[in-house]
């Protein structure tokens, strides 16, 4: 099974109506009571939905996936942190580092392509396809030419190939876990592999400061001494081959084993029939209160991936190292990682609180990105510019808003239903990495000033703690599988 593609016949609803009853017990004439009076009542045997099973093999696809999720964050994240010797090594300006991270949202152009293979081919093919990019694109930034204006273009490419992974390692893990687990799991699943990808971006942040030398000696390695523009530039390669190393191993593991879907589906929600690819966008494109909570998803983390992806260079200005913005970076995305598994969690086991659990995590990143944005301001505020300060408001800032990613994507789903979940989460992570592109195209022109990058976060922030609380939830996948499995 997991070396098939997902048939026509495996998409077909595995609950399937009653049929009806044989013509002559239709017109067999009801019993009579005593002297022709009411009905005697007949006993109707009603036949019960059939229960849902999971499998162990569960854990092992959501691993694959998780890993390549992981993946695709750490190749994508790879420059940001380690701009500063980037620069030196390669001769990158201000605008190619920021191009570098741009092409993660331009990647998203062919979002809805990805969709639809989704839907019509299943998991195993797009992740295959997926999975071929990234190695390809890893491949890429490996190729070893003396000609530093042709490196830099190879470079440009893999980074391009790993951003068109960005749809399916972003979108699918509602789809995965919908149709892989039972209604108690499908929270936590949705945040271990959609989370996994933050993780590999906070990886990032580890990784290139730890392994690359800064060239303006903040770094605390013993190499400090031979950190010269080949040693640097030596060290940087050491980082790409191991990420290619990394990915085709993932690649392989998929090609052995990745099943589209369980031999037979876990809730009634994953057997029950979606709507086609055309009257799902209608049906999203016409629901208002969609509307809503998708721009409070697209417009906060559009801005805080954009701005997390530069955060070294943001930094820069304050005086914080290349090796502390790196800190910053890994230890913000890792607490979102951990806050975000808990809170889903917790959302399993007490069904129906999933806008209380926004309303809590926005209001906390509102109040962390104005404090972080008014202590940049320390002449104006006079704030103290510590870097406890930094470090607190940075990491506070990133637990609030990566922990809401799962939380956002399981209420899309239960909002919209019977919409396929890799079409709903994929419409809101296009519309993400269009705020994103948008921001990074600004700054690709105002790169010498970052004030108005910071207040873009508490503004944003807020604009979607004002839309959750005028939204009306809803949780019509969950209604099917409690009231339909009874």
């Amino acid at each position: 099974m997991g070396l098939g593609w997902s048939s026509a016949e495996e998409r077909q609803p595995l609950l399937q109506p009653s049929p009806p009853p044989p013509a002559a017990q239709q017109r067999r004439p009801q019993p009579r009571g005593p002297a022709g009076g009411p009905a005697v009542p007949v006993p109707v045997r009603r036949l019960a939905p059939a229960a849902g099973r999971v499998y162990g093999r569960r854990w092992l696809v959501l691993l694959l996936f998780s890993l390549l999720g992981f993946s695709q964050g750490l190749v994508w994240n790879s420059w940001g942190p380690i701009q500063n010797s980037a620069r030196l090594a390669f001769g990158f300006s201000g605008w190619d580092i920021a191009l570098l991270v741009f092409w993660g949202p331009i990647g998203f152009v062919p979002c809805f392509f990805f969709m639809w293979l989704m839907d019509k081919k299943g998991l195993r093919v797009t992740v295959l396809l997926t999975s071929s990019l990234m190695v390809l694109g890893a491949g890429l930034r490996c190729v070893p030419v003396s000609d530093l204006e042709l490196r830099k273009k190879l470079i440009h490419g893999g980074q391009l190939l790993n951003g068109l992974a960005g749809p399916t390692v972003m979108n699918a893990a509602p789809f995965l876990s919908t149709t892989w687990f039972s209604p108690d799991e499908r929270a936590t699943a949705t945040a271990i592999a959609s989370l996994l990808n933050y993780l590999g971006c906070a990886g990032a942040f580890l990784v290139g400061p730890l392994v690359v030398p800064s060239p303006n000696g903040t770094s605390h390695l013993s190499l400090l001494s031979q950190s010269n523009t080949e040693h640097i530039k030596d060290r940087i390669e050491a980082v790409l081959y191991a990420e290619f190393g990394m990915v085709s191993l993932i690649f392989s593991a998929a090609l052995a084993y990745f099943p589209s879907r369980p031999p037979f589906p876990p809730s009634v929600a994953a057997a029950s029939q979606r709507l086609s690819y055309r009257r799902s966008f209608c049906r999203l494109l016409s629901n208002f209160r969609f509307l809503m909570i998708a721009l409070a998803y697209a417009i906060p983390l559009g801005v805080f991936s954009g701005w997390s992806g530069v955060l070294d260079l943001i930094l820069t200005p304050v005086h914080v190292s290349q090796v502390d913005a790196g800190w910053i970076g890994f230890w913000s995305i890792v607490g979102g990682c951990v806050v975000g598994i808990a809170m889903a969690r917790f959302a399993d086991f007490i069904r129906g609180m999933l806008k209380f659990i926004l309303l809590l995590l926005l209001s906390g990143a509102t109040l962390a990105s104005t404090w972080f944005t008014l202590t940049c301001l320390t002449s104006v505020t006079h704030l103290p510019l510590t870097t406890a300060t930094l470090y607190t408001s940075c990491i506070l800032l990133g637990i609030f808003l990566n922990s809401s990613v799962p939380i956002f994507f399981e209420l899309f789903v239960e909002t919209v239903y019977p919409v396929p979940e890799g079409i709903t989460c994929g419409v809101v992570t296009f519309l993400s990495n269009v705020f994103m592109g948008v921001l990074l195209f600004f700054l690709t022109f105002y790169h010498t000033e970052f004030s108005w990058f910071n207040w873009c976060l508490p503004g944003s922030c807020l604009l979607s703690l004002l839309l959750i609380l005028c939204f009306r939830e809803s949780y019509d996948r969950l209604y099917l599988d409690v009231v339909v499995s009874v």
